[in-house]
């Protein structure tokens, strides 16, 4: 046996059944070991490097399983870099496992040698190590996994090249030799009952509950909807934590946040008690004041409590045993006028949700897009988004209810996870559709490469939906708003403009499916027809570019200054401009908001 079949069978007795990777010699020991082991665990072929993190990014956020992926030395190892931070940046395990020049080349400045110990070790500062001898293994190997499991992080394992090809040799009971062992137990902390009492004082005095939630609350979604009931309070859910709890419960806001809902940003400016349950949403501007509420923060997490806020209890430990523990400590409060407000106000969102989807464009609307798609979703859906303008329609149009999932990349927020998200969920859950929300300079960078990726692998998959819905407005869009909402400076067209691509066409040509869509009427008939093809299918929408992502708590100064730069040096247009965007606005905020 040679290191190569033992790293692979290793695996393996790690339930491990993909890896996500792209070929190359430094790792041809391992591609090898792959072809003797019939390709077990199986060899997932994604088109570039980072995409082929990606898919272990978006395989583990939607499988609960640690995501592995495999580079080649120097470039291989180099391209996986954004992914990995995808994944360290959104508390998700991932194993990557990398090749390396031989050991007798290194420190000859030889061909794709790079110091890949400090290259990794940010990313990968948890645990990384680099293989010298078949003894190391299975420690490694080993660590790697349950460390990335334990920490929610990445790791690293380097392999150089002629390491791999050297026959296995298990560690010898001796000195300087470190056995290893299998399996990592599940476990739930808690914290003291002191520390809970402490908490169930602060919650049980307050007569304005806030909640947000995170992703670490979504294995507690009973007990956090006994929490709120309890509590007679409202939830707003951090952008990762969109599918913690479902949206068509009359006391969820909705996002919060710049691509947050206004009522969710009433609600932390109402509150004067705050309970924030797996999350470490970074923006301490949309809580409320420092001096305003008392609050709590529950996380599994020891080195991410007292963050973003002045926390008065800090509660180490699971969210769903806390909560079972915090539970029978809490007065449950009348459902007075606190409560009516936040289910008043969340009513009337989404009745602006309805109009704004409603406004015309030119050609089509982006949020008649993305609302329309949300009374057909399916029930068991896996929805992934990429950065840029998509993400706000995501977070503030699509209402996820019972078992649907989704996911984008929440604090890195890079360009380009969307389609290899969808492509790894497809791969933990291939029974179940998948729905990729993109915008078209996503699509560009890397998107139309991996539906290459999908014509390959689709048939494999018992239920062969993947959608990718390509919002094509020829604008890098997000940013185009933010120049203008926040510098009052026009679209910087060599920047900002993008071609525009036949993107159905070009997912037709590789045996998918696709249409393109130009007319509002079109937009309900183009989501059934994807919803019911018997493959991938691509829905190219032609959007307007000038429907502004306009964030919950934007000033009619900043919607001015964004209107303004649109006509900037026609001081008549751009007046008869400002004037009908805050009347439009205006017609659209519930009552009585400025």
């Amino acid at each position: 046996m040679k290191v190569s079949d033992y790293v692979l069978q290793r695996l393996r007795a790690w339930e491990v059944e993909h890896v996500f990777a792209y070929a190359g010699d430094g790792i041809n020991g391992l591609l090898a070991a792959w072809e003797r082991a019939d390709n077990q665990p199986r060899f997932i072929q994604a088109r570039h490097e980072e995409m082929a993190a990606f898919q272990a990014v978006g395989y583990a956020k939607f499988s609960g399983k640690v995501g592995v992926c495999a580079a080649t030395s120097g470039p291989g190892a180099i391209h996986l870099l954004n992914g990995l931070y995808d994944a360290k940046l959104d508390h998700v395990p991932v194993v990557a496992i990398v090749g390396q020049t031989d050991r007798s080349a290194m420190g000859g400045s030889y061909q794709q040698e790079v110091d890949l110990l400090s290259l990794y070790k940010d990313v990968a500062a948890e645990f990384c190590e680099m293989v010298t001898v078949p003894e190391q293994l299975p420690n490694v190997l080993d660590r790697a996994m349950r460390t990335a499991y334990a920490k929610r992080t990445v790791t690293a394992v380097i392999i150089p090249a002629d390491v791999q090809e050297l026959d296995y040799t298990p560690p010898r009971h001796a000195f300087k030799m470190v056995p290893s062992s299998l399996g990592l137990s599940s476990y739930a902390p808690v914290p003291g009952d002191a520390e809970l009492d402490r908490a169930a004082e602060v919650l049980n005095a307050g007569e304005k509950v806030a909640i947000l939630v995170g992703q670490g609350a979504r294995g507690a979604r009973a007990e956090v909807e006994q929490v709120t009931e309890a509590l007679g309070a409202g939830v707003a859910k951090a952008l990762l934590g969109k599918d913690a709890l479902p949206d068509d419960l009359p006391y969820v806001t909705g996002a919060i946040g710049l691509l947050g809902t206004r009522p969710s940003y009433e609600l932390m400016q109402g509150c004067d008690t705050l309970l924030v349950i797996g999350s470490s949403f970074p923006y301490s501007q949309f809580l409320p004041e420092y001096d305003q509420a008392r609050a709590v923060q529950i996380d599994i997490d020891p080195f991410m409590v007292g963050l973003r806020y002045p926390f008065e209890v800090n509660l180490v430990g699971d969210a769903r045993e806390t909560l079972a523990r915090l539970l029978p400590r809490l007065t449950r409060k009348k459902h007075g006028a606190w409560r009516k407000k936040i289910e008043k106000n969340t009513a009337r969102w989404w009745e602006v949700m309805e109009r704004r989807a409603a406004v015309e464009a030119d050609p089509v609307n982006p949020e008649h897009v993305v609302h329309a798609l949300d009374a057909v979703l399916p029930d068991d859906v896996i929805l992934t988004a990429d950065s840029g303008s998509a993400a706000n329609w995501y977070a503030r149009h699509l209402r996820l209810r019972g078992a649907m999932r989704g996911s984008l990349s929440g604090t890195l927020a890079t360009m380009g996870p969307g389609v290899p998200y969808a492509i790894g969920a497809k791969f933990a859950h291939p029974n179940r559709p998948a729905l990729a929300l993109v915008g078209d300079g996503a699509m560009q960078m890397n998107g139309m490469a991996e539906l290459i990726t999908a014509a390959k692998y689709w048939q494999d998959w018992s239920d062969p939906r993947l959608i990718v819905a390509v919002l094509n407005n020829g604008d890098l869009n997000q940013v185009t708003w933010e120049m203008r909402a926040l510098s009052g400076a026009p679209q910087f067209l060599p920047s900002q403009a993008i071609p525009d691509v036949p993107y159905a066409d070009f997912a037709r040509s590789i045996g998918l499916d696709g249409a393109r869509v130009e007319e509002p009427a079109e937009v309900a008939t183009a989501w059934q027809r994807a919803l019911a093809a018997d493959r991938p299918f691509v829905l190219d929408f032609r959007v307007d570019p000038a429907v502004p992502p306009i964030p919950p708590h934007a000033t009619l100064d900043q919607i001015e200054a964004a209107a303004a730069s649109l006509v900037k040096g026609d001081s008549d247009r751009g007046a008869v401009l400002r004037q009908g965007l805050k009347a439009k606005v205006q017609e659209m905020l519930p009552g009585g908001h400025d």
